[in-house]
């Protein structure tokens, strides 16, 4: 399994990849208040996970707003399944809850639990944001259930330091000009493997394929809910992403990928700019060493959540100031410093905390690659039961990288699974 410090890649399936979702870590800890969050009367429940938002801008937001009482919950376990069973129940409802990206499509069919921020003037500010990212809590009437915190826009990561043992291109804009398309990349993965050996373009299956999914037309199911998954743009995906399996060129690392990542048997890392923190933590004394330039053919997302406001909250427009506050251009800077939480609004991109050089990948500003993905990400519709169907297809390309069955022979498993939990999940 790829690292992340979010759990995100594959533990909450394609879902959170794609088009939607991220800052899906949780742990049992809270903050502030008890794990249920409160009824009306106990002030303002607010609940999110751990790393969901800055803990140092919760806490200044309950300074900002005395009368409010602002309970902040940090919420551990399934946080989706904690929420459902509160909004069902009918008790216990936070006024304020964050939903976690790889979740919206899924609260989407449920959208009169949650307030339309629209009503309480979130198109205003939605005008000078990022359409697809909101698009992603919108139901098809229109109505606006979430305010994005962060989005994971992708890029490649790679060692400059064994991309130079190799003779490759070590500047950015130079790397990304040589691995434009796919088949450039694996030409280069290939001179890169064969000049040091131990070094590969590729650490797992999976992380290719969740990009190239990020980049097609349409995931699984469509928008009037058919299953697509065996269209030829996704078996174009799947024969992308076995390649490096065939090609000998993937580290078959999902076991362990931090060592990986530090003996640089990982050369190249594809992911979101939070996956930087990853790298970090897993690989310290390889600090100055790494770079980040475009992914081949276009950039895509992975992760980013919102923040909600379920509609049983009886004093909306002062929950939805709070929102607006916490999410404000400068504290969603403030959070990528306490946490690496990538801020969901542009205009924080021009700030201090993202414009600065980083001494990890020798001091670029990595918001030059980061910022551009952002605005360029693909809008995609992703199903609620997106994240159930591309399990099929992440457990058939795990058996591809470690037990060695055939690629085309793993796709018509894949294919025949998916189409039977997607008929489980009301796909026609």
């Amino acid at each position: 399994m790829n690292l992340s410090r979010r759990n995100l890649l594959l533990g909450s399936g394609l879902a959170a990849l794609g088009a939607g979702a991220l800052s899906a870590c949780s742990t049992s800890s809270t903050s502030g208040g008890s794990g249920g969050g409160g009824d009306a009367g106990d002030g303002t429940a607010l609940w999110y996970w751990a790393g969901g938002l800055s803990d140092d801008v919760v806490a200044a937001a309950r300074t900002q707003f005395p009368d409010a009482s602002i309970t902040p919950s940090v919420v551990g376990g399934d946080f989706k399944q904690k929420l459902q069973t509160t909004l069902t129940g009918g008790s216990f409802i936070p006024q304020i809850t964050g939903v976690k990206g790889e979740d919206m499509p899924f609260f989407r069919t449920v959208a009169d639990k949650f307030t339309d921020l629209n009503t309480l003037g979130a198109q205003d500010i939605a005008s000078s944001q990022l359409a697809w990212k909101w698009a992603e809590a919108q139901t098809p009437d229109g109505e606006q259930l979430g305010f994005p915190i962060d989005i994971g826009p992708t890029a490649m990561f790679y060692r400059a330091d064994i991309l130079a043992q190799a003779g490759l291109p070590t500047d950015p804009a130079a790397l990304a000009a040589a691995t434009s398309t796919w088949d450039a990349f694996y030409a280069l993965g290939q001179e890169l493997h064969a000049k040091v050996p131990a070094s590969f373009p590729v650490g797992q299956l999976s992380t290719v394929f969740q990009i190239v999914i990020g980049q097609i037309s349409q995931r699984f199911v469509s928008q009037d809910g058919a299953f697509v998954g065996d269209s030829d743009e996704m078996k174009q995906a799947w024969d992308t992403a076995v390649k490096a399996q065939t090609l000998g060129l993937n580290a078959n690392a999902s076991q362990d990928a931090n060592a990986a990542l530090a003996s640089g048997a990982i050369a190249i890392e594809m992911g979101a700019a939070w996956h930087a923190l990853d790298l970090k933590d897993a690989a310290p004394d390889t600090s100055g060493q790494w770079r980040v330039t475009d992914n081949p053919v276009k950039p895509t997302n992975f992760g980013g959540s919102f923040l909600t406001i379920p509609a049983a909250t009886e004093d909306k427009e002062a929950a939805f100031e709070i929102v607006k506050w916490i999410l404000g251009t400068d504290n969603q800077a403030q959070a990528y410093t306490d946490a690496s939480i990538f801020p969901a609004d542009p205009a924080a991109w021009e700030l201090p905390a993202l414009t600065g050089g980083d001494e990890f990948f020798g001091g670029q500003k990595t918001i030059d690659v980061f910022g551009p993905a952002g605005q360029q990400v693909p809008e995609q519709y992703v199903a609620a039961s997106d994240s159930a169907v591309s399990t099929a297809y992440l457990n058939e390309l795990t058996n591809v990288e470690t037990a060695g069955k055939n690629p085309d022979q793993a796709w018509e498993d894949a294919v025949a699974a998916a189409k039977d939990i997607a008929k489980r999940q009301g796909v026609k």
